[in-house]
């Protein structure tokens, strides 16, 4: 069995800095670490239990298939805030039939991001035994 110590999603954008204005002035990520020096210098944002690193550059345009999952306190106060900084929103806070809060956002090179709120009588907020 491999032993994981850390883990971390890694993006390759096709536009570095354009991709650090929209992580960590848009969406608002705290920096953990950056490394390295030009254009293709790499950025490490937290990302709640884990990590976010943009770097290097990619030719292409990456694959829609990832997706970023993010919890979120308040949607409802995300959504203005994103829509203020001029963040695309694709879809506006809905309450899924699942009892999550769910809005759906895209990175600059259209990787999905959906920021989720767990209502307070939402299952997972419960655990029982505890």
């Amino acid at each position: 069995m491999v032993h994981v110590l850390s883990s971390r999603t890694l993006l390759r954008p096709t536009d570095p800095e354009r991709s650090r204005v929209f992580y960590g002035e848009q969406l608002g990520l705290a920096v953990h670490r950056e490394f390295g020096t030009g254009p293709e210098r790499g950025t490490v944002y937290f990302l709640g239990g884990g990590f976010l690193e943009v770097s290097g550059r990619s030719r292409a345009v990456p694959s829609a298939a990832p997706q970023l999952w993010l919890q979120v306190e308040d949607v409802e106060a995300a959504h203005a805030e994103l829509r203020a900084k001029g963040v695309e929103i694709v879809r506006a806070p809905v309450r899924e039939p699942w009892g999550l809060i769910e809005m759906w956002i895209t990175d600059p090179d259209g990787i999905k991001i959906v920021l989720v709120e767990v209502p307070a009588d939402h299952p997972l907020r419960f655990r029982p035994g505890i």
